[in-house]
């Protein structure tokens, strides 16, 4: 087997668009290549074929592989629940509950996880594309590494450095970043990508050459900004607003401090005739014909920030006036009578006035329901598959009116009044007539078709390996690690 690791200058630098890609393009080329991010802290994540749970962008990597996704493929996922601490994911499963100085003391046991889930892929797949996270260059984080250069060293793989051009100072990225790496380290670093660029090449190729001549190593290529490209994000919202032409449903999604899973909504993004507008803190609430709540890694804590916010006055108002409200996850357990976590699962112990739109109570306990599932929607009788990723059991006279069936049991609610709806299943929208059906339950008229998202994956990754194939030197590059 051989391991090549893309690391970047910054988080968000593109390293996981660009093993994506690279994960496409060697399996077109009919190579057994597998992703791997050795530790990822994310709040997307995704179900794996063993029951586990990785972070969503690993999946749609293993994706462009055309490989089903394994919790090998990310062995340690924190999921943030405060500023200091997280949930501790290893090999897919929950370790525990740790705040960041317990973690680095922690991470000589992570380590052991990481080496174990990497031997394991290399007796099964002939290439490893790894992914960094965040910068190697952080000088605070170097001791006991796993992420970065750590793991590079530790099974001896060459590292290829992306920066992005399109927040500025690129060079100052790439040669600072390499100037803070040991001398080792240094070594192991074969290259550059440049990532974003916009513009004529003709005008960076200067930067470039003065780049190779500084470092002694070579610029693999640049890869342009692509225009619209919408593909499951690690963790932060994408960039690009989007507003079909002719939009006439005005939805409204609550930006969560803890907000999980949000690619929930990139189908919507995508729809024509949907105009999708995240809200973050200390802004206005606009009209909406609908407002979701999204899920959540910290369910109580998120529902204070709503209140603080104004959210709850607003969604009192919007149904008032004929609106109507969907909650995902975290976001349905908001919408009952109350939340209790008295073993501080998600935060501190104790219970949590819920929002009062559907007649249950949640109860967080130990034990996360992980599962991919399919069934469907049941007043329109429309197939839909999803995943679960959740704490808590909700109880109450409101699941009697379930949402929909999934693997023959009742899943969610809907109010009498059809206008309050709820379920724990993430990716309703992702298939084209699931997604039309809820939209005109939820006011869209008419019978514009609804985008087939996992359609569009494909395509969007086809896109991108053809994008790598025209702008870098990828024979030099995957010859890197001897292959």
């Amino acid at each position: 087997m051989a391991t090549l690791m893309i690391q970047g200058t910054t988080s968000d630098a593109g390293k996981s668009t660009v093993v994506a890609g690279l994960c496409r393009v060697l399996a077109r080329r009919g190579v057994s290549v597998v992703p791997f991010k050795p530790q990822n802290m994310a709040l997307n994540s995704a179900v794996t074929v063993d029951g586990g749970e990785i972070g969503r962008s690993t999946a749609l990597q293993a994706l462009a592989a055309g490989v089903d996704a394994h919790s090998d493929m990310n062995p340690v996922l924190l999921k943030p629940e405060s500023d200091r601490g997280a949930q501790v994911i290893l090999r897919g499963r929950v370790h525990g509950h740790m705040d960041a100085l317990d973690y680095h003391a922690f991470k000589r046991t992570a380590r052991e996880s990481v080496l174990a889930a990497w031997q394991a892929l290399s007796s099964r797949f002939e290439v490893i594309v790894a992914e960094g996270a965040g910068s190697p260059a952080e000088i605070n984080l170097r001791e006991g590494d796993i992420a970065n250069m750590g793991f590079a060293e530790m099974v001896d793989c060459p590292v290829v450095l992306v920066g992005d051009i399109d927040r500025g100072g690129v060079f100052a990225q790439l040669v600072g970043t390499l100037e803070l790496l040991s001398p080792s380290e240094q070594a192991r670093t074969r290259g550059f990508i440049v990532n974003r660029f916009r513009g004529d090449i003709a005008l960076l190729e200067p930067g470039l050459d003065w780049l190779t001549e500084r470092t002694g190593r070579p610029v693999f290529g640049t890869l342009p900004y692509l225009q619209g490209l919408l593909l499951d994000a690690e963790d932060s919202i994408g960039r690009d607003g989007r507003v079909g032409q002719g939009a006439t449903l005005k939805v409204v999604v609550p930006a969560l401090p803890r907000i999980s899973n949000h690619n929930d909504f990139d189908p919507l993004r995508l729809h024509p005739r949907v105009e999708l507008t995240f809200m973050g803190p200390n802004r206005p609430i606009p009209p909406a014909d609908l407002i979701i709540l999204p899920g959540s890694k910290s369910t109580r804590s998120d529902l204070a920030w709503l209140r603080a916010q104004g959210w709850e006055e607003a969604i009192m108002r919007h149904l008032r006036y004929g609106g109507r409200v969907l909650g995902i996850c975290g976001g349905f357990q908001m919408l009952g009578n109350a939340i209790h976590d008295p073993e501080g699962l998600e935060g501190l112990a104790g219970s949590s006035r819920g929002l009062g739109l559907l007649a249950f109570e949640t109860r967080m306990v130990a034990g996360k329901q992980l599962r991919n599932v399919s069934g469907r929607l049941l007043a329109e009788e429309v197939p839909i598959t999803g995943y679960e990723i959740h704490n808590g059991v909700s109880e109450g006279a409101a699941l009697a009116r379930p949402l929909c069936e999934l693997e023959g049991r009742p899943d969610g609610a809907v109010s009498a009044d059809g206008r309050v709806l709820g379920t724990y299943l993430h990716g309703l929208f992702d298939r084209s007539e699931a997604c039309a059906a809820l939209l005109a339950r939820c006011g869209l008229e008419g019978a514009e078709a609804a985008v087939d998202y996992d359609a569009h994956r494909q395509r969007e990754l086809d896109r991108l390996a053809d994008c790598l194939e025209a702008q870098l030197d990828l024979d030099a590059l995957l010859a890197l690690p001897g292959r």
